[in-house]
């Protein structure tokens, strides 16, 4: 198979990137034309096969699209968050038009997350500083979170259905947990300062700022479980164990020249992770947690296993494919291109 495939949206900028939890051969990119500015959104659902990259079906909606997730209980579906704050459950089977439509939120719906443990419910966050939860079978939410500031990225947890995750404009990481009682704090268990300077020794090299910045992306570790990394605007991205934060981060990885717009957790190994950012590049680390202990410093200085450089503009999305080798990843941009490639081949300094 050829090092990289590439597939064009030619008048539409990609916002996200995921593969299909059911088959290693679909992929769907959400997009917006006018890089998201003004104007509608296309998703485009894709099926990889002897001729390359090629398109199975596309949905189009009236705003933006910003993010995506394909459904954990059906393998034809799939959910959009959309600039106007809807999020729009589409399924392949069906022509143009979505079969659900969810819209409580008060301005840009920016991320949504399938529960992978359950499978019955996925949230969505947005711009109105709410995370809402939702059943696929009901138009009205089954719950609101309030986060209070802009909240860019939501997860859930990949072993326990109530832990849920958000990072937003304050520069903060959050936990909810829905098991608890809902008083003052709405389910809210932790909420760890992500930009604070660490109150223990750092490993050497150069030390990250500490400054509050946007925290942009997040994701959860698929092997330790109370391992979340979060990427913002300050160009760092940190791991964070949510059991003990008050030390600050587990590990720190430094190199991005410009803001991490979106980082992944490898499904296939403990350590490592990809980010793509601003500064048009898409990179692989190591979060040094599979080293030899650095003895000057509890927290591990991750490093930087590899980098690609073939996309020209903002990086937006990466993912991660579940089959094969363990290697494959999907990357977009505003470059109006979907990359496929190994990063197996990085790792051998091949790319």
């Amino acid at each position: 198979m050829a090092a990289m495939l590439e597939f064009r949206t030619p008048g539409w900028n990609p916002y996200a990137v995921k593969y299909s939890p059911y088959y290693d051969s679909r992929i769907a990119v959400a997009s917006a034309a006018n890089y998201g500015i003004v104007g509608n959104g296309r998703v485009f659902c894709l099926g990889l096969g002897p001729q390359g990259v090629q398109i199975e079906k596309t949905f189009d909606t009236n705003d933006a699209q910003y993010d995506l997730a394909w459904s954990e209980i059906n393998e034809n579906q799939l959910l959009v968050a959309c600039g106007d704050g809807s999020i729009k459950l589409f399924d392949m089977n069906v022509n143009e038009f979505p079969i659900m439509n969810f819209h409580e939120h008060k301005r840009e719906a920016f991320s949504v997350a399938w529960s992978p443990v359950t499978k019955d419910t996925f949230a969505s966050s947005s711009w109105d500083g709410t995370i809402k939860i939702w059943s696929p079978a009901r138009k009205d939410s089954l719950k609101t979170l309030p986060v209070g500031n802009c909240t860019y990225s939501t997860s859930y947890c990949p072993s326990n259905p109530n832990l849920i995750s958000a990072v937003s404009t304050d520069s903060h990481l959050r936990i909810f947990d829905l098991r608890t009682p809902v008083n003052a704090q709405y389910h809210l268990t932790t909420k760890i300062p992500v930009h604070l300077p660490s109150p223990i020794t750092m490993p050497p090299g150069p030390t990250p700022p500490a400054v509050p910045g946007e925290i942009l992306t997040h994701d959860w570790n698929k092997y330790n479980h109370t391992v979340i990394a979060t990427g913002g605007v300050d160009r760092v991205i940190r791991t964070f164990d949510i059991r003990n934060p008050s030390p600050g981060p587990a590990s720190v990885m430094m190199g991005h020249e410009y803001a991490v717009r979106r980082l992944a957790w490898s499904p296939h190994a403990s350590d490592i992770l990809i980010s793509g950012s601003y500064d048009m590049t898409v990179r692989l680390w190591t979060d040094g947690s599979t080293m030899a202990a650095q003895q000057s410093s509890p927290a591990n200085a991750g490093i930087q296993l590899g980098i690609m450089n073939r996309h020209t503009e903002f990086v937006t999305g990466v993912d991660w494919c579940l089959f094969g080798v363990g290697g494959w990843v999907a990357t977009v941009g505003w470059d109006e291109k979907l990359l496929l490639w190994d990063a197996n081949r990085i790792l051998q300094g091949q790319a």
